[in-house]
């Protein structure tokens, strides 16, 4: 059912985001002794009440509470993957502090998937989506951005860089997720050199 429902999603956050997510977290769950049964549903759920899918983050919420009473998960076990799900969103960096070990590697999981070399390409992926242009030299990337303002993404794609992407290594929860990070975020900050010299001509 969630493979169907998101397979042809083309903002970047499409099933093989959830597979990819899902993997990282039993990975960084495995490493720091969380819970995989929960970890692991909150992955592959955790997209699916956004926004973007549904008329309303409640709307979403719905949708998976019900799917988890098809599934006879216990009221306990529901409770925490929903409020994995509702507090895991970055959220223009206004996001909840996050009070379970599973949520912190969910989160981690997800913001992984974000950056490195999926990360560029699903970066690039959205802004295309939604008509942003790649980089204009006279746009400087906002800070302090509100949840609303974050939600509009109508910047550049390079920008976004700097306003989220290069961010979220040091945002990260878990040691797993931060040595994790420190190799994409390097690979981020190698691209952005290169393009910037391809971009003024210089290679």
């Amino acid at each position: 059912m969630l493979k169907k429902e998101l397979e042809n999603e083309g903002t970047g956050h499409d099933w093989w985001h959830i597979e990819r997510v899902t993997n990282l977290a039993n990975r960084i769950a495995d490493e720091e002794n969380a819970d995989p049964f929960i970890c692991t549903m909150s992955a592959l759920l955790h997209d699916l009440a956004d926004e973007k899918l549904n008329e309303s983050e409640e709307a979403g919420l719905k949708r998976v509470k019900n799917w988890l009473d098809d599934l006879k998960i216990p009221q306990l076990q529901q409770e925490h993957i929903l409020y994995i799900i509702k507090t895991i969103s970055y959220k223009g960096g206004q996001g909840p502090k996050l009070t379970s070990l599973e949520a912190k590697v969910v989160q981690d999981a997800d913001r992984l998937d974000a950056i490195g070399a999926i990360g560029i390409a699903r970066c690039f992926t959205y802004a295309g989506s939604k008509g942003n242009l790649i980089h204009h030299p006279d746009v400087e990337p906002r800070e302090g951005m509100t949840k609303e303002e974050y939600s509009k993404r109508d910047g550049t794609a390079i920008n976004h860089f700097y306003e989220k992407l290069l961010k979220l290594k040091d945002l990260m929860n878990t040691r797993t997720g931060y040595n994790i990070a420190k190799e994409r975020h390097n690979m981020m900050k190698q691209f952005l050199a290169e393009f910037f010299d391809e971009w003024s001509g210089k290679k």
